[in-house]
């Protein structure tokens, strides 16, 4: 199965956006003409940010790159928020743009602290419980099988808030992106 990111590109990419501007509306547009440019055409350049209640963490997702094995997000909320991971079939990379995450693994009895510039893993099939402390945001890649992910991201919208236009929105905005890579021949 090929791939098209690099999530050491990724990390790259999420520290030049840091040390290259100094507020998180100037860090998005860096990452996303990097990635634009690194990628011509797969890279959606104007991503709409849509609520995403997943896990029991709120907050905000723009989708930049959808496939059937792999995605591209920006990801975070103004005010913080904590949850769980979920536990998929692939691995989820963090690249922090601004704020700070608290995360720790199952089993694990002390915290790690991802500040700007930092990168996040979660191993396919591990899980985590987090904290994005006041604000947080980040470049969000995952590698796996992520249609099965979908459920853990949507399940909050239909059983607990009932935000079912949020997750037709998400659903509508991945959905034509797959599309798009599934003309291309890309999986």
């Amino acid at each position: 199965m090929s791939h098209i990111f690099d999530p050491n590109e990724l990390h790259a990419i999420a520290r030049e956006a840091v040390s290259g501007a100094k507020n998180l509306e100037g860090r998005f547009r860096l990452v996303i003409d990097a990635l634009d440019a690194r990628y011509p055409g797969r890279i959606c350049t104007n991503p709409k940010w849509i609520l995403n209640s997943a896990n029991g963490a709120l907050g905000q997702l723009a989708l930049l790159y959808g496939s059937l094995t792999e995605y591209v997000i920006l990801f975070g909320s103004p005010v913080g928020t904590e949850g769980h991971s979920g536990r998929y079939l692939a691995d989820v990379h963090d690249f922090m743009l601004d704020g700070e995450m608290w995360a720790y693994m199952e089993g694990e009895t002390s915290k790690q602290v991802f500040k700007p510039g930092d990168a996040a893993l979660l191993p396919r099939g591990k899980s985590k419980g987090y904290v994005l402390r006041e604000k947080g945001w980040m470049l969000e890649y995952a590698r796996g099988l992520i249609p099965t992910m979908l459920p853990s991201g949507l399940a909050d919208n239909f059983f607990s808030n009932l935000d079912m236009y949020s997750a037709a929105v998400t659903a509508w905005h991945f959905g034509r992106l797959v599309v798009n890579e599934l003309r291309r021949g890309k999986l």
